[in-house]
């Protein structure tokens, strides 16, 4: 049952640090502020204002025993003049009166509870008492013989009508901490979700501008993060410095071989020749760019529409039939123009090379970039659908990139994934396969 508790209440609680961070500050405010305005009203309010309206409900017991114990005082001006003078009560004697029926009390009144009893233990009479209709007066009717006593005083006299000052201090100075606190709980967040938005911009090839700010391990979280982009960069660059050294022999080996393969004798098995170099040439290229990754290409806006347009001309020039290019979505996008063109080539490719009608879609949802690229050629099974992504995987009877090394895919999946996007296939509309390249817009 707790395990169940628990669980409804993380799903119910929110999951951002500052709005926890909120409920952290502001729980422990409300439950000690209820706890001090509880006892409050329960041992101070309450008890004042019963101790006023006892002195009040003794006045008037006082009032009555003096009326009936002084005959000659029947047009009672003595009773109202001592009453008005000494404790401040205005009373009238109404002969041949009857109590009125009692009304409906109050949802929530200290002062008609606590008059009520002290009027039932100290006079034990049939009375009547209007805490409501003024403002500022409350009104007493005891019933006496040959009728009725009517007493008015202040509100003041029988009922601590200023404590609720003390609340509302309470409650003012409550809500100035809180503001003062939600205000520098602010500036302390704001320095991390400044942290994380560098950090997914840095994974997406965009280079932002930073300063650590905030408290110090803020601060020192944000040194590390720096330091550790540094040691990326250099170590991308010293991976990009090998690798440019590494092509530039190799491709010296290879222009080698096709000026000797130039200057022999032209025939059947020079031609084999040639095309294994050209093979090998390509494979090479490929390898090369699947180990670099174009990491050191920067993002920058990029026209969406004329990206596709190019990627038509492009995968028609080698023999495919683009039937529709729709865009759907925002003209531009910042992405790593010629890694993204590469990823969308590579799969576009592979689509030209088994399929004969390809369909070019790009769509937004929500805070994504979708682009579809669909064919009507034979698929791939669902099952084999993730083993096409691994570098130098070969399926018999699945589609590969148009170069024929295995990597086109691979290639692809990581570019997308630099972006902070990734690569998914599914079946087509046209019978064939689709493959989806969805990036952060």
């Amino acid at each position: 049952m707790w395990r169940r508790i628990g669980r409804v209440l993380a799903d119910r609680l929110p999951k951002g640090l500052y709005a926890r961070s909120l409920i952290i500050i502001i729980a422990p405010v409300v439950l000690l502020q209820s706890v001090i305005a509880y006892t409050f009203m329960e041992r101070h309010w309450q008890l004042v204002t019963k101790r006023l309206s006892a002195a009040v409900t003794a006045d008037v017991a006082a009032l009555i025993d003096i009326y009936e114990s002084y005959p000659q005082d029947r047009d009672a001006a003595t009773l109202q003049r001592i009453a008005g003078e000494r404790l401040n009560l205005d009373i009238d004697i109404l002969e041949g009166a009857k109590v009125p029926s009692a009304g409906p009390r109050p949802f929530f009144s200290l002062l008609d509870e606590a008059l009520s009893d002290e009027i039932r233990r100290q006079i034990n009479r049939p009375f009547w008492i209007d805490t409501v209709g003024r403002s500022s007066l409350i009104e007493i009717r005891v019933e006496i013989p040959g009728g009725v006593m009517r007493v008015i005083a202040r509100r003041s006299q029988a009922y601590a009508s200023n404590s609720h000052i003390f609340l509302l201090w309470m409650g003012g100075t409550s809500l100035v901490l809180l503001g003062v606190a939600i205000l520098f709980l602010r500036n302390q967040i704001r320095p991390i979700l400044r942290l994380a938005d560098v950090a997914e911009s840095f994974g997406k090839g965009r280079e932002v501008e930073f300063r650590p700010r905030g408290a110090r391990e803020v601060r020192k979280a944000g040194h590390a993060f720096i330091e550790m982009k540094r040691r990326i960069e250099k170590a991308m660059e010293q991976r990009t410095t090998m690798l440019n050294g590494v092509s530039h022999d190799l491709r010296t080996i290879i222009t080698r071989f096709r000026l000797s393969l130039a200057l022999l004798e032209q025939t059947a098995e020079i031609d084999d020749l040639r095309r294994d170099v050209d093979e090998m040439s390509r494979m090479l290229e490929a390898y090369l760019a699947f180990a670099r990754g174009d990491s050191g290409e920067q993002a920058s806006p990029v026209d969406l529409r004329a990206l596709l347009e190019d990627l038509r001309t492009d995968v028609e020039r080698l023999g495919g039939h683009v039937s529709e290019v729709a865009v759907a979505a925002p003209p531009t996008v910042t992405v790593r123009p010629d890694a993204f063109r590469r990823c969308l080539f590579n799969l576009a490719a592979n689509a030209a090379r088994y399929g004969e009608t390809i369909a070019i879609t790009a769509r937004q949802e929500r805070s994504w970039l979708a682009v579809s690229i669909d064919d009507d050629g034979p698929g791939i099974p669902p099952e084999q659908r993730e083993e096409v992504f691994k570098p130098f995987v070969r399926l018999d009877d699945a589609r590969q990139d148009a170069g024929g090394s295995g990597l086109g895919l691979a290639i692809a999946l990581d570019i997308a994934r630099t972006h902070g996007g990734d690569v998914s296939l599914h079946d087509s509309p046209l019978g064939g396969l689709r493959a989806t390249v969805r990036i952060p817009a």
